[in-house]
């Protein structure tokens, strides 16, 4: 993948985590904060938990630190996967997002 497909991609990803936070927050009774700053998008919970979702330009992968843990992602042609087979980047993020705000929340592409 060359630096500009990465770009667009992992751009793409970060504006589809602040849609549906967007989303999640008219839908539900979940109030999960965004907030990006450059390559790095924060959700805060009400429980003052946080996600932080940020690009490795020089790896072309997206990190991301939950409350479960550190994980990275490179994408594979279709989606971006877990480089140690934890799954799929936005059934993660729904798993750990819904883990940190108590409920069901649904992110995706």
């Amino acid at each position: 993948m060359t630096d500009t497909e990465y770009q667009d991609r992992a751009e793409a990803l970060l504006r589809a985590i602040e849609l549906a936070c967007d989303r999640i927050n008219d839908d539900t009774d979940a109030d999960v904060d965004n907030q990006r700053v450059g390559g790095m998008v924060t959700l805060s919970f009400a429980n003052g938990s946080q996600i932080i979702v940020n690009l490795q330009k020089p790896l072309h992968e997206v990190w991301m630190a939950a409350r479960a843990g550190g994980f990275h992602y490179k994408h594979d042609g279709n989606a971006w996967m877990d480089t140690k087979g934890q799954g799929e980047f936005f059934a993660h993020l729904s798993r750990c997002a819904s883990e940190q705000a108590g409920q069901p929340l649904n992110f995706s592409s």
